[in-house]
């Protein structure tokens, strides 16, 4: 029905103001233009084909890549990964790194450790280390119980790897010695951030049952670098994870938190797949879902 009160001439403007819409195109309405740009890590890949994966990332248009510490060790008897890296056009920003933050008997090898990482990094010219804390057994774990000893392998570890010119950044992850909000809080308010920056993965958080959002939100001055993931609980494949979209990560107002931002990293998708039974649909497929889900939303990338 009419509103009683839109006159003839109102009433004619809005049939031609909505032919006009229906015969706009629906590129017009797209989701605006996004001011961030977005890597990917090589966990979709197993080890052994990082560089498949560095060609993957690099053709489907994103900034930057991450691998793991370990990997850039592997590669350097073969020439390292700056050929690969080179060919692809395409950076190396960061690299996953697992240090025993428990333990303190293991200490001077862990710092021994975190330099070479660090400088083979910095080699490439990278500018993360994204420091992973060690597995626990969660069922007799208890952080109260290890708090002075993580602090203060945090605090060594992150002035080791910030003599190499490299930012270190903490990044709680299922199953470790960190994981949950309490544990995270805590130790981010009272770790020395001066050294020690914030890499969140969204994805593990919401998996660990947190508020992925309100902890970036929360930290967010902190956030130098993130693992951009999504989780539905549903593939054993990824671990439960999902390419983004598909699962309960809020993508869109974490990417709301981040944009515009000038950070030492990168926000990086990653998406887990079990290298012992992983998913039947390959990797650059996956990739794909999470590139054309942030197409949709606004995201920009490389052609």
């Amino acid at each position: 029905m009419i509103n009683r009160k839109m006159t003839r001439r109102t009433f004619a403007g809005s049939l031609a103001a909505s032919a006009v819409a229906a015969a706009t195109p629906k590129s017009l309405f797209a989701a605006r233009k996004r001011n961030i740009h977005i890597g990917h890590t090589g966990i979709t890949w197993v080890n052994s084909e990082v560089d498949q994966a560095i060609q993957d990332v690099g053709r489907q248009g994103f900034y930057g890549f991450e691998t793991f510490g370990q990997v850039l060790v592997s590669e350097e008897p073969k020439g390292g990964l700056g050929r690969i890296l080179d060919a692809s056009h395409l950076p190396l920003i960061s690299a996953y790194c697992t240090l025993n933050l428990t333990d303190p008997s293991k200490r001077k090898d862990q710092m021994a450790l975190a330099a070479t990482w660090a400088g083979l990094i910095k080699k490439y010219n990278g500018r993360i280390f994204v420091l992973g804390p060690n597995q626990v057994d969660r069922r007799t774990y208890k952080y109260e119980d290890h708090k002075a000893n993580i602090i203060s392998t945090l605090n060594e570890a992150a002035k080791v790897v910030t003599d190499h010119g490299i930012t270190p950044v903490l990044h709680p992850h299922t199953g470790t010695c960190i994981i949950d909000g309490n544990e995270t809080y805590t130790t981010l308010a009272t770790v020395d951030t001066r050294y020690l920056k914030f890499g969140p993965d969204v994805g593990q958080l919401t998996k660990g049952g947190e508020n992925a959002l309100q902890v970036v939100k929360d930290h967010l001055a902190l956030v130098e670098h993130m693992h951009l993931k999504d989780y539905n609980g549903k593939d054993p494949h990824l671990l439960g994870y999902c390419p983004l979209g598909q699962g309960e990560v809020n993508i869109p107002g974490i990417l709301d938190l981040m944009e515009g931002r000038k950070i030492k990293g990168m926000v990086m998708v990653e998406l887990d797949n079990d290298p012992r039974d992983p998913s039947p649909t390959p990797p650059i497929q996956l990739v794909e879902q999470s590139k054309t889900y942030l197409e949709k939303i606004g995201v920009k990338f490389r052609t």
